[in-house]
């Protein structure tokens, strides 16, 4: 059997006397693809938050390639290539997309500037995202366009 790449192993989340989370388990094998379903409330962006370093399991762990992994923040889960794409967007509309982007990683973006993000960011754009321009004030764009500077 594979060593799983992402694995949640008996996850419980409590927030007072309710339990969003009670003994979730998720293995995701290298090379695959899977869905999180469930009613509302049924405890799929707990489990996901807790995934990307957003919240922290009262129980069980999270392992990354067969590895026990305790997050400090969702900037750790990046670091080690995990992803979030929010179901309600994370976004600042009053900023630019390039603000957007940067938000949450100033300590890097302040040792490169302004000009060296925009241009590091300008590949991505071009392959993910053609025509969107990082000047844009995000309140301004269309939905599935806020989606992709989301994805960015």
């Amino acid at each position: 059997m594979l060593t799983p790449s992402i694995e949640l192993s008996h996850i419980v989340k409590r927030y007072g006397s309710f339990r969003a989370n009670d003994d979730v388990s998720l293995r995701v094998e290298p090379g695959t693809i899977h869905a999180v379903v469930g009613e509302n409330g049924a405890g799929k962006s707990t489990a996901m938050k807790i995934l990307f370093g957003m919240e922290k399991p009262d129980e069980g762990r999270v392992l990354l390639d067969g590895r026990a992994v305790a997050w400090k923040s969702s900037q750790s889960a990046i670091r080690a290539g995990i992803g979030m794409v929010h179901q309600h967007f994370m976004l600042a509309a009053p900023m630019s997309v390039l603000d957007n982007i940067v938000l949450g990683a100033e300590p890097s973006f302040f040792k490169v500037g302004r000009a060296a993000a925009r241009k590091k960011l300008q590949p991505l754009v071009d392959r993910y995202a053609r025509g969107l321009k990082q000047d844009a004030v995000v309140a301004g764009l269309a939905v599935g366009v806020q989606q992709k500077v989301e994805i960015l």
